[in-house]
């Protein structure tokens, strides 16, 4: 299994670096920010992501995709991450999309899959419920309805990634037999103008869309359930794998951005008439950070590999490269802001929104308080 990418993955990541420090700088996501945008996102940007091809890296060519591998796409996370750049591309196409390609039939795909690859369908998955990932403990309800041919939906959903205006979601739901007793999942596709569907914009420290999403009764036909004859869990864990990497890629972006910029900080910043750089307690410091930075991207190649060679351990990878992710948002952030001193904390200065966006990434997907416990669990403890 290789880490190094080849020249089509390379490509794709140095044209999504150029890309992003032109298009989409940090100071749109300020602007985004302080407009309120209900999208968290500029559609015209979006579009043209969709035109340079990134939603098609990871799909077969049989749906439009162009196969790079998630080697590639990673890639493109890690520049999103240095820009702070504000895409639906890790909700609509690593979540979603990849939901559609291993749970869905055949039809399903064809309906959905050239639809997200050409930008003209946008997706948002229901997943949590209440203040913690947990994929395991779901209790919103489907049950069969009256006329035995569709599904009637209850229950209550949380920190839907850019859920607000996503025309579907996938609703992630126990299922129920006709004594209300049912342990497996159910993926739902659901529209957004459902009867008896409620969503409504979560603010978070990140200003990103995120919504919180209510279900009372609303219907469902068959074929949208797009594992009608299966647990979805298995499927539902595989995909979460992809999206908590992509994750963490774009958490490794986002780190390295910082460090580099209190280098550069410790280098120009004089005091007792020398640089602060130049503090020996303050090298040991950046030094210590900069180990653990090259860790996180070691985990971070492996775990992508492993999605595109279909390891068998690519679970334990995935929660291995979140937690270490989720520390370092903490631990690297909270060192920016003190070694740049009082400017740190000001709104003015880009490091706070990147603080920002650093805690909504350490939280998504699992903290790493929940990874290591899962770690430890997928090696037998």
């Amino acid at each position: 299994m290789s880490f190094l990418l080849n020249d089509e993955q390379r490509q794709l990541g140095d044209s999504a670096t150029e890309f992003l420090n032109a298009q989409s700088p940090i100071s749109l996501q300020r602007r985004l920010r302080d407009e309120r945008a209900p999208l968290g996102f500029e559609p015209a940007l979006w579009q043209q992501v969709v035109d340079l091809g990134w939603p098609a890296a990871v799909f077969p060519e049989a749906y439009d995709g162009l196969g790079v591998g998630y080697a590639g796409l990673g890639a493109v996370f890690e520049a999103m991450g240095r820009t702070l750049a504000a895409l639906p591309l890790l909700s609509s196409v690593v979540l979603c999309g990849e939901l559609v390609l291993a749970a869905g039939s055949e039809a399903q795909r064809q309906r959905w899959l050239p639809g997200l690859v050409d930008g003209q369908q946008r997706l948002a998955l229901a997943l949590d419920e209440q203040g913690r990932h947990h994929p395991k403990r779901i209790m919103t309800r489907a049950r069969r309805n009256a006329q035995g041919n569709g599904w009637v939906l209850d229950g209550e959903k949380w920190f839907v990634i850019d859920g607000i205006d996503a025309p579907w979601l996938i609703v992630v739901a126990r299922v129920q037999d006709a004594q209300g007793a049912g342990d497996s999942l159910g993926l739902f596709m659901v529209e957004a103008t459902q009867a008896g569907l409620t969503l409504q914009p979560t603010l978070l420290a990140d200003s990103r869309n995120h919504a919180r999403l209510q279900l009372a009764g609303v219907e469902v036909a068959d074929e949208l359930r797009l594992n009608a004859a299966d647990d979805g869990a298995q499927a539902l864990d595989a995909v979460l794998d992809r999206a908590r990497i992509c994750l963490a890629a774009e958490g490794l972006g986002l780190l390295r951005e910082a460090f580099e910029r209190t280098n550069a900080y410790l280098k120009e910043r004089v005091q007792f008439d020398v640089q602060i750089g130049s503090f020996q307690a303050l090298q040991h410091r950046m030094a210590r950070l900069y180990v653990e930075l090259e860790m996180l991207e070691s985990c971070v190649r492996a775990a992508l590999s492993a999605i595109d060679a279909n390891d068998a351990e690519l679970a334990l990878l995935a929660s291995l490269a979140k937690a270490r992710a989720s520390d370092l948002c903490e631990k690297l952030m909270n060192e920016a802001v003190q070694l740049h001193g009082g400017i740190g904390v000001t709104d003015e200065f880009d490091l706070g929104l990147m603080v920002k966006r650093a805690r909504v990434l350490q939280h998504s997907l699992g903290d790493a308080v929940f990874h290591r416990e899962r770690y430890a669990r997928l090696k037998g403890f």
